[in-house]
């Protein structure tokens, strides 16, 4: 095998690699490699089907990126809406997803309760992320879980839960406490100071 054959069986391998993954940004990203290098393969050969071929699929996978990046942060693609901590559809969806929360919160365990909160982060009608909290003494929301989905697990959907402080100053909430040791956390990116193994979110005084 020369080096150009194995530039050609590595950008076959990223481009099926791609496809395994479960988050849309990383397959986009990986999809997006693994096109640039055959096309650079089916150019050097020369088969020019094939470079046409990964031209087109390097656009789409450009103008998904754009897409995606340019509306991360954006409040007006993620809506929050909360639900009742006895809500059917919160019930269902910590079901479904009970397994990938284990995994990344083998401690979480949810009890229905008036001094509850619960968050869900959507896009159009399907949900990508789950904020639970409950009240602790002296004004504190503290965070029992805050989950991403395995399709946005490249985003931080949990972000617009923070940003809109009054739903937590409107419950007389002053402090937003986060779990301890979190996993690859994003929480100092929007106003959270470190305390310990956790982050605390210090609120605005309601109005």
């Amino acid at each position: 095998m020369n080096w150009l054959e194995l530039i050609g069986w590595t950008g076959s391998a990223v481009l099926v690699w791609s496809l395994l993954q479960t988050a849309v940004l990383r397959l986009r990203a990986l999809n997006l490699v693994g096109c640039v290098v055959l096309i650079g393969y089916n150019a050097a050969v020369p088969v020019w089907p094939m470079v046409g071929l990964n031209v087109v699929l390097a656009v789409i996978n450009v103008w998904h990126l754009r897409g995606m990046l340019t509306t991360r942060h954006d409040a007006a693609t993620y809506q929050v809406v909360e639900v009742g901590v006895d809500d059917q559809f919160l019930a269902h969806t910590l079901r479904v997803h009970a397994a990938d929360i284990a995994r990344f919160n083998p401690g979480f365990t949810w009890h229905r309760s008036e001094q509850r909160s619960a968050f869900l982060v959507v896009k159009a009608d399907e949900v990508v992320g789950v904020v639970l909290a409950h009240a602790e003494p002296g004004g504190v929301a503290q965070v029992d879980l805050d989950y991403v989905t395995q399709r946005f697990r490249d985003f931080t959907p949990g972000e617009f839960v923070y940003r809109r402080s009054r739903l937590f100053t409107d419950k007389g909430f002053r402090q937003v406490v986060t779990p301890p040791g979190m996993v690859a956390p994003y929480y100092h990116r929007l106003g959270f100071r470190r305390q310990g193994d956790a982050y605390v979110l210090d609120l605005p005084v309601a109005a």
